[in-house]
């Protein structure tokens, strides 16, 4: 197999970064659900909010510093597979929508997970400095 360039190193890294970004974003959006429930909200979607909000972070750091991309990537796939369902099926919401978001962010999102499962996470890695002899 041949060694990645320079420049698909950056552009891996870079994917890792911006993925890595959205996570810690949205698990920071859930962390209010610790202290205080919504009202009428489910106790199992009250604990999968709760969950989420750790799960999110550790996929996040393992994807940003390449340390088990592969695994964290098929990780945040689940989560983001769960997020489709939930917005097209629980809340009725489309790809797109006039008014705002669809579900058409999360397929962007786990698209990048697939391309980091794909390929891995490039030299810039951890898992990359472990490989090396």
């Amino acid at each position: 197999m041949r060694a990645y360039s320079t420049f698909q190193n950056a552009c891996l890294f870079f994917l890792r970064l911006v993925i890595a970004v959205i996570f810690y974003v949205a698990a920071y959006f859930k962390f209010p659900f610790w202290t205080h429930a919504p009202e009428g909200i489910s106790p199992f979607l009250l604990f999968t909010t709760k969950l989420l909000s750790i799960a999110e972070p550790l996929g996040a750091t393992a994807v940003l510093l390449g340390w088990l991309t592969r695994w964290a990537a098929v990780g945040l796939i689940i989560i983001l597979i769960g997020a489709i369902y939930v917005s097209q099926f629980v809340y009725g919401i489309n790809f797109v929508m006039p008014t705002g978001p669809g579900w058409d962010f999360p397929l962007m999102v786990m698209t990048g997970c697939f391309v980091l499962l794909a390929f891995g996470p490039g030299r810039w890695s951890i898992d990359q400095r472990k490989t090396k002899p």
